[in-house]
């Protein structure tokens, strides 16, 4: 077993050996950066991923949650502020579901079913303490439900139930009310519907409360009135929103209008308009009543009734006579004696009825009119040319002067044309080109940056690939130059012109001693002819 070991162990010292120094190093780099992404990716994935699950918890809320996470064995993590509760994302989903169904979460508030779910004693409760229970519960389930309502996120109420007296009508009945505060979530501001939705929500809530006898406070202390209150909130921002979006949208028409309109003249790209306007949003509402008659000519109308009445008299009568004032119970001037006479009288009543157009006009003008208006347009001249011709400035000086012309015709104002050509102005100029804004991109983009660098570590790639094989074609070149090893030689002894067998002794032996191997191979040429 030593001895197989031993051999493995000389097998890998031989491969080992094989490499040079470089190559060691390289294989010791990668073995070592493989092994190290896979501790790395080991820890990452096996790590637990922590989810947010429940948030703006009170004590009480938060306690229920981790009782029930540790009875279920489930791991958690508390934040700093024991209001948020973490737990592993793959039970997240799961633990929500759980704690919504057991009615866990009660933001600090108890309903019916969680204040009579049980009896306070196994004979039944006093009056007092069921009045007790139940204002409570109300309380709870009016906060529940004030809490689900949009950008709530806590609420506390407080409702007083008057005690109900049995020789009282209805009508006679004291009222109950309510005080509630509520906590909206950040960046969240309630408009006016809203408002009226949490009255409603209050007032069909508690039996016998008139919207009059709710108070609902924000948190930072600020009022909020129902509609029937006088509440206006967020009426005024969002009209003045409403507004600033209807005077960008209108510049923006108008911006548009009059660029595609000199596009055709000047070409694309080459004109730049600004708009300005002032808009008056004060809407007026107007109620007319008109009588006209029907027959304008005649100033009369139709006539629909008519009554004529007719009275004559034909009697005798006592004329006045005698002496005026003569007696001594007479009177001066007046007829003492009266004489019958024939007298007779006639009356004539006439009564038209004419009916009239009646007219009645309820006029609400449009939502705005425009009071002022200017337009400046830059426009780049022709190549070749420094500013625009005459003819050609004046043109779209004409256009935009009818274009403002037809915006102010409803302003209230006249203007002259004088006054027109002050609110329109032209003037040419080249506009700037730069390569990267026209391609959409900086040297700061970060594409830029990975476009470079990826061709950085092309270009060194492709460099290297360059440089390996130039380095093998110099070693292929170095070894075609190696000049081939020359046939051996060996050294010619003639024995017949050499009568001295001293001196042919001799020169073997110094060949044997200076070139053995040429001496060997003298000898094997010797045999090989013998």
């Amino acid at each position: 077993m030593n001895e197989r070991i031993a051999q493995y162990r000389d097998k890998i010292s031989q491969y080992w050996n094989h490499f040079t120094k470089k190559q060691k190093i390289l294989l010791i780099s990668t073995v070592s950066i493989i092994l190290l992404a896979i501790i790395l990716l080991t820890m990452q994935f096996s790590k637990t991923q922590y989810e947010v699950a429940f948030t703006n918890l009170d004590s009480t809320d938060a306690a229920g949650i981790i009782n029930y996470l540790e009875t279920s064995k489930i791991p958690y993590q508390l934040s700093a502020d024991g209001k948020s509760i973490s737990v592993p994302s793959t039970q997240a989903a799961r633990a929500k579901v759980d704690v919504g169904s057991q009615g866990i979460v009660k933001n600090g508030s108890i309903g019916f079913a969680g204040t009579f779910g049980s009896s306070s004693s196994p004979i039944g409760m006093t009056d007092n303490e069921f009045n007790v229970k139940y204002k409570t519960a109300l309380n709870g389930e009016v906060e529940q439900l004030l809490t689900n309502m949009q950008g709530v996120s806590g609420a506390k109420v407080l409702i007083n139930l008057p005690a109900e007296n049995v020789f009282a009508s209805p009508d006679e009945q004291e009222k109950a009310s309510a005080s509630v505060v509520l906590s909206f979530k950040p960046g969240f501001r309630p408009d006016q519907s809203a408002v009226d939705g949490y009255y409603n929500l209050i007032k069909t809530a508690v039996p016998n409360l008139p919207i009059d006898n709710i108070t609902v406070t924000s948190s930072d202390e600020n009022e909020l009135l129902a509609t029937g209150k006088g509440g206006k909130a967020g009426s005024l921002t969002g009209a003045v929103q409403e507004n600033m979006q209807l005077q960008k949208k209108f510049e923006n028409d108008v911006r548009q209008s009059v660029q595609q309109f000199l596009l055709k003249l000047t070409g694309p790209d080459k004109v730049n308009v600004l708009v300005a306007s002032k808009l008056n949003f004060d809407q007026v509402s107007q109620k007319e009543n008109l009588v006209t008659p029907v027959d304008t000519e005649n100033m009369k109308g139709i006539e629909i009734s008519a009554q004529k009445i007719q009275k004559s008299y034909t009697g005798q009568g006592s004329p006045n006579g005698g002496v005026a004032g003569t007696g001594q119970t007479d009177v001066p001037a007046y007829p003492g004696t009266s004489s019958s006479s024939n007298t007779s009288s006639d009356e004539s009543t006439s009564t038209i009825n004419y009916e009239v157009n009646r007219i009645s006009k309820e006029i609400v003008q449009s939502p705005y009119t425009v009071k002022d208006l200017t337009i400046n347009v830059m426009v780049e001249p022709p190549a070749g040319k420094n500013s625009l011709d005459t003819t050609t400035r004046d043109a779209i000086q004409n256009v935009l002067k009818n274009i403002v012309a037809s915006y102010l015709a409803d302003s209230g104002i006249t203007y002259t044309d004088a006054d027109l050509i002050k609110k329109v102005s032209v003037f040419s100029q080249a506009f700037g080109t730069d390569a990267a804004t026209a391609s959409g991109l900086s040297w700061s983009s970060p594409i830029v940056w990975g476009i470079g660098a990826a061709l950085l570590l092309a270009g060194a790639g492709i460099g290297y690939l360059i440089y390996r094989r130039r380095r093998a074609n110099q070693e292929e070149e170095i070894e075609e130059d190696v000049p081939l090893a020359m046939p051996t030689e060996f050294p010619s002894i003639n024995l017949e012109s050499v009568t001295n067998e001293n001196h042919v002794r001799k020169q073997l032996e110094t060949l044997a001693k200076k070139k053995p191997d040429e001496f060997v191979n003298l000898l094997r040429t010797w045999l090989a002819d013998e």
